[in-house]
């Protein structure tokens, strides 16, 4: 193809990418390709293998990534609850006093 007077031309057809003729037939394939899916150990429906709970029962795959409930590190430190008592202490001494 003749190149015209003044216009600088960036792509040249022995450069790696675009080629002509290319065309997005290509991308297709890339939607055809799906995350792996294994059954879940409690409903034994297929979900996606790096789910973190199930979408149908709801419940989470590993014990590593159901939340903590009722053990020592969602209770308070001790320190916070005699804190809280003594601010809670001080307040009410503050208010009888100045009656």
């Amino acid at each position: 193809m003749p190149r015209r007077d003044g216009v600088d031309d960036d792509w040249h057809e022995d450069e790696e990418g675009f080629e002509p003729g290319d065309d997005d037939t290509d991308l297709e394939d890339d939607d055809d390709e799906e995350e792996p899916t294994v059954p879940c150990p409690y409903c034994r429906r297929q979900i996606y293998e790096d789910a973190q709970r199930c979408p149908y029962c709801e419940n989470y795959i590993s014990a590593e990534d159901a939340p903590t409930q009722g053990s020592v590190a969602s209770q308070k430190p001790l320190w916070f609850v005699v804190g809280m008592l003594l601010c809670l202490f001080i307040v009410i001494l503050w208010i009888i006093g100045s009656r």
